[in-house]
């Protein structure tokens, strides 16, 4: 994926040298067409755990005939048809759709009443989310450069990460003096926090994310803009998907061996959330024409419905 294949639908959605040498060891972890793919590209072996899970019941499983030729994919055409084209000419099976399929918002995770008052606090489209999922830990070096790089923006932020891998606390983690430089300006908590209700609230404006499955989705049916930091392997291929592809995001810039600087990082937001920039614009008025797509009337529940009867059909 480095250098993308004969017929591969894109030049943009790939992988940098430093980046290939960690996907591997990710992919064990990993199941699915794309590591039999990166198997065959780089004649390795791409080994797999697999989960243990209770035998399904004979009368639930498909017949020959589907399981042979099923391939299924939570994204729609709109987003990731080429690619989806792509993988059934590869593997010769048609490929089905369910959209994205994300969960409705719960009411009990709303944002709690202390929250919402300090966002509220500040005008529309000026603070700062940071946010890189629950799986995700990042090491204390790595922390403080993403954290630093967001107090030289100096804009209201609010941080949700979970502790670094070599520490027990957020606290531990951040660096000396930042709590005192950052009072009153913004919050850092290890815990969880109501992501896609954060993402609703008016006075976001920026948010700073890790590019993971759920998170691209919530993303583009949001308001605010986004900058990327993807770490692993999927999270990679939806940045470029994001920021080269479709050119609604910006991905902070790297060195030759994926470390970015908190210079790097500030300046990236800065360019889509300062008013005037060109680059923001254009990613400000992409954004809004993919959002107007995905949320429409209908959208989501008519992939859920046609992938229904396709499976009725098999």
């Amino acid at each position: 994926m480095i250098k993308p294949p004969k017929r591969y639908p894109s030049s943009e959605v790939k992988l940098r040298e430093h980046e290939a040498g960690g996907l591997f060891s990710t992919c064990r972890e990993l199941e699915g067409p794309f590591c039999d793919y990166l198997s065959s590209q780089y004649n390795k072996p791409v080994y797999l755990t697999e989960p243990v899970l209770p035998e399904p019941s004979p009368k639930d499983r498909l017949d020959k005939k589907g399981a042979n030729w099923l391939q299924q994919y939570k994204t729609c055409r709109e987003l990731e048809g080429p690619f989806c084209d792509y993988l059934s000419s590869q593997y010769n099976k048609p490929v089905y759709l369910t959209g994205p399929v994300l969960p409705e918002p719960s009411p009990k995770d709303r944002l709690d009443k202390k929250g919402a008052n300090w966002l509220q606090q500040y005008k529309p489209g000026s603070v700062l989310f940071y946010a890189f999922g629950s799986q995700l830990i990042l090491e204390k070096d790595q922390f403080q450069k993403l954290v630093l790089g967001i107090e030289l923006t100096n804009l209201p932020f609010l941080i949700a990460l979970k502790p670094p891998s070599d520490v027990k606390t957020i606290e531990e983690a951040l660096s000396e003096g930042f709590e005192e430089r950052t009072k009153g300006k913004g919050i850092v908590c290890g815990d969880f926090v109501p992501q896609i209700w954060i993402l609703s609230h008016s006075s976001i404006g920026c948010f700073v994310s890790h590019c993971g499955f759920g998170s691209m989705w919530e993303y583009l049916m949001s308001d605010c803009e986004v900058v990327l930091v993807p770490k692993l392997g999927d999270q990679i291929l939806n940045t470029r998907l994001l920021a080269n592809e479709l050119k609604v995001a910006l991905e902070v810039e790297r060195d030759e061996n994926g470390w970015f600087t908190k210079e790097n990082l500030c300046n990236t937001i800065k360019s889509v959330m300062d008013e005037g920039s060109e680059l923001g614009e254009l990613i400000k008025k992409n954004h809004v024409k993919w959002k107007e797509t995905l949320t429409r009337p209908g959208f989501m529940s008519g992939y859920i419905e046609e992938f229904i009867n396709d499976l009725h059909n098999l």
